[in-house]
């Protein structure tokens, strides 16, 4: 099950963390992986790493805010691989700041790569998609997204980029089913990325964060790349337009 042999993927924000466990989840599965981010030095590695394994990978800057810079990495991923199969939007920031302290280039630059960016990712995507009627776009949102009780202090532009991600994957599922295209959201919670770790969250708060969750603990980057894995597979041909949460239990709590 969910073998990915040959097909051509683009992670971005693939250099570390999340992005990173899931461009090596999609080449152990067979998939051809361009590895992108905003910082090239941090995407070598990851490809080094696929290509040591005996997968096939690229390393391509992106910088998901400009749509200049996202035309550019897809255009030479489809020179160097000839198509696009699956595009895991990944790239993310979160740089806590009270709301009433937020100021408009904070706020602008936090929905240009979460939001606008995944955006312009998918209907790039989307585009090439098309032409072979078979693409899978997965999204990353967040728990923190809105009408499901769990809000995020000094987080209003984050929340705001991911509860935008829904919405949006929810009107591109529709759009583009027709054109055997599916686009689903993962809200993964609290995970071990850097993110997380240069939040800083203090002792005390990751206690009674941890409190609330049913398993205990924090989850790894690698339980999110399996959902990552399954939504590219044939397995989930008939899953469009849906949020998937990897949470440990929280919302259930």
């Amino acid at each position: 099950m969910f073998e990915l042999k040959d097909k051509i993927a683009l992670v971005t924000g693939a250099g570390s963390g999340m992005g990173r466990t899931h461009a090596l989840a999609l080449a152990s599965q067979g998939t051809k992986v361009a590895v992108t981010g905003i910082d090239e030095s941090k995407c070598i590695p990851v490809v080094e790493e696929i290509k040591t394994k005996g997968g096939e990978a690229i390393c391509l800057k992106l910088d998901v805010s400009d749509k200049a810079s996202v035309d550019a990495a897809f255009d030479e991923t489809i020179k160097q691989f000839g198509r696009l199969d699956i595009l895991v939007n990944n790239a993310g920031i979160y740089v806590p700041k009270p709301a009433l302290e937020l100021t408009e280039e904070e706020w602008d630059r936090t929905i240009d790569i979460n939001l606008k960016g995944q955006f312009f990712c998918a209907q790039r995507a989307a585009k090439e998609m098309m032409k072979n009627k078979w693409g899978r776009i997965i999204n990353i949102s967040s728990i923190a997204s809105g009408q499901i009780g769990i809000g995020m202090a000094e987080g209003a532009h984050y929340t705001a980029s991911k509860g935008g991600i829904i919405g949006m994957t929810e009107t591109l599922a529709i759009e583009w089913a027709p054109f055997g295209i599916n686009v689903n959201v993962i809200g993964p919670g609290a995970i071990d990325t850097p993110m997380v770790q240069a939040a800083q969250i203090p002792k005390e708060a990751m206690s009674a964060l941890l409190a609330g969750i049913p398993l205990k603990r924090i989850g790894r980057p690698e339980e999110v790349s399996a959902m990552v894995v399954f939504l590219a597979s044939e397995e989930a041909s008939y899953i469009t337009g849906a949020t998937f949460y990897v949470d440990g239990g929280w919302l259930a709590s």
